[in-house]
C-alpha cells in the first residue's frame, strides 16, 4: 500500500489528549478495542493456517505443484477474506455489527503489517533485530487500541469535546486549543484518531498534516555535546566553555517503598490463577488499582522530566551531539538495569531526534548547512 506523503511545506503530526468518556462510552471503546484485536488474531490465524498445511501435505509426499496455495496477507485480501467469513464464522456473526468497520479493519491493517516485517527480515530487507512471524495476541497482555480513519473525526469548537465515529462526542480532559488553532487557522487538517487505554486512562491521538513553521533557536551559532548516566542525568558541553549538570530525578527509585508497600497488600489478597481458574476477589483488584496508579505517576514524571530537558536542549543550541549508547545492551546488567531503565537514555535520543527538527537557526545556517533541517549528530560527547 502507498505510503501517504504530506504536500511540501506540511508534516504529519500527532497531538495526544486525555480523554474523559462516561460509562457508555468507555464501554463502546472496549468493545472497539477487543474488535481490532478479534480481527488481527483471526487475520494470524487465516494465514498461517495455510502454512501449517503445506506442511502437513509436504509430509505426505504431496508434490510442490499440488500444494495448498499461500494465502496472501495484503490488506485488500484480508479485508475481502474477513468481509465473507465475518457472516458464518461463529466468533463474529452475532456481534460484529456493533462496532465500527474501522475497529475490523485497524486489526486487519496491524496483522498485514506484522507480516510485511516479518518477511522483509526474512529475507533480509529489514534493519534492526530479526522479526518473528506475528503471534495471536492476548486479551489480557495486548494494549486496548483502536485507529478512526473514516467519519467523524474533529475537535468540537469549544476546546472540551472531541467526536470520533460510533463513540459521539466524548469531553477531553485537558484543553485541545493547540490544534483547534491550528485546524480553524487552515494550517491543519486531521487525517485519523487513535483511541488508546494506557497508564489507567484513555487517550485520543489525532493524526495531523501540520505546516511546518520552523522555529529559530536562541544560540544557532553554539554547539553542545550531551553526556548521559545514571548518577547524573546529562552533563551538557558546549563551544563557549559552559557547563551544565542535569541531575537524575530518579522518580521510580523515589517511589519503591511506597511500591513495596502497595505490593505488599496485593500478596495479601486473593488474586487471580490461571491453572485453576480462580477469579480475583474485588480486594485484590482495588489493591491492585492502587499500586498501577503509583506505576503510573512514576511514567508521567518520568516523561515530564524528559520533554523539559531536550525542549530546552533543542531550542537553545544550533547543533547538538549526543552520544549513540546501546541501550539494549546496557540493560543486560543486572546491577544497573533498573536505574537505565528509569533515566530513559533511548527516550531522549528520540526526542531530540525530532524536536530538532522543528527548530533552525538564522538565514546564513542555511546557506552553511543546507537547506534540510538539523538533525541531532550521533558521536561521543565527553
Amino acid at each position: 500500500m502507498k505510503k501517504f506523503q504530506p504536500q511540501p511545506g506540511f508534516v504529519v503530526q500527532a497531538f495526544r489528549f486525555a480523554l474523559d468518556p462516561n460509562a457508555a462510552q468507555e464501554a463502546a471503546s472496549r468493545s472497539h478495542c477487543g474488535a481490532a484485536r478479534a480481527a488481527y488474531n483471526w487475520a494470524v490465524g487465516w494465514v498461517t493456517a495455510s502454512w501449517w498445511q503445506r506442511k502437513a501435505e509436504e509430509t505426505y509426499g504431496v508434490p510442490e505443484e499440488d500444494l495448498t496455495e499461500w494465502r496472501p496477507w495484503s490488506l485488500p485480501a484480508l479485508r475481502k477474506a474477513f468481509n465473507t467469513a465475518k457472516y458464518t464464522d461463529p466468533r463474529f456473526a452475532s456481534w460484529w455489527q456493533e462496532n465500527s468497520k474501522e475497529a475490523y479493519s485497524t486489526g486487519l491493517a496491524n496483522a498485514s503489517a506484522a507480516f510485511d516485517n516479518y518477511a522483509k527480515s526474512k529475507n533480509g530487507k529489514r534493519r534492526g533485530k530479526r522479526v518473528g512471524a506475528p503471534r495471536f495476541k492476548s486479551k489480557r497482555k495486548a494494549r486496548p487500541s483502536c485507529r478512526f480513519t473514516t467519519g467523524t473525526i474533529r475537535v468540537d469548537t469549544d476546546g472540551r469535546h472531541v467526536t470520533l465515529p460510533r463513540l459521539g462526542t466524548v469531553r477531553v480532559h485537558e484543553p485541545t486549543h493547540k490544534l483547534l488553532n491550528r485546524v480553524q487557522g487552515g494550517t491543519a487538517r486531521i487525517l485519523s484518531a487513535t483511541v488508546r487505554h494506557e497508564r489507567g486512562r484513555w487517550f485520543v491521538s489525532f493524526q495531523a498534516e501540520v505546516k511546518h513553521d520552523l522555529e529559530r533557536v536562541t544560540r544557532p551559532d553554539v554547539t553542545v555535546g550531551i553526556d548521559l548516566g545514571v548518577k547524573t542525568l546529562a552533563v551538557t558541553a558546549d563551544s563557549t566553555g559552559e557547563i551544565r549538570t542535569v541531575a537524575n530525578p530518579g522518580h521510580y527509585d523515589q517511589a519503591r517503598k511506597q511500591l513495596r508497600r502497595a505490593s505488599r497488600v496485593v500478596s495479601r489478597r486473593q488474586g487471580p490463577d490461571r491453572r485453576t481458574g480462580q477469579k480475583p476477589s474485588k480486594r485484590w483488584e482495588k489493591a491492585n488499582a492502587q499500586r498501577n496508579k503509583v506505576h503510573h505517576r512514576v511514567a508521567n514524571l518520568r516523561e515530564d522530566a524528559l520533554h523539559k530537558l531536550t525542549t530546552s536542549v533543542a531550542a537553545e543550541y544550533g547543533t547538538v551531539v549526543v552520544e549513540d549508547l546501546n541501550v539494549a545492551g546496557m540493560l543486560r546488567n543486572r546491577r544497573l538495569a533498573r536505574r537505565i531503565a528509569d533515566a530513559g537514555f533511548g527516550e531522549i535520543r528520540r526526542q531530540l531526534d525530532y524536536k530538532t527538527l522543528q527548530r533552525h537557526a538564522p538565514a546564513w545556517w542555511s546557506r552553511t548547512a543546507g537547506t534540510r533541517p538539523r538533525r541531532p549528530v550521533p558521536g561521543a560527547a565527553r
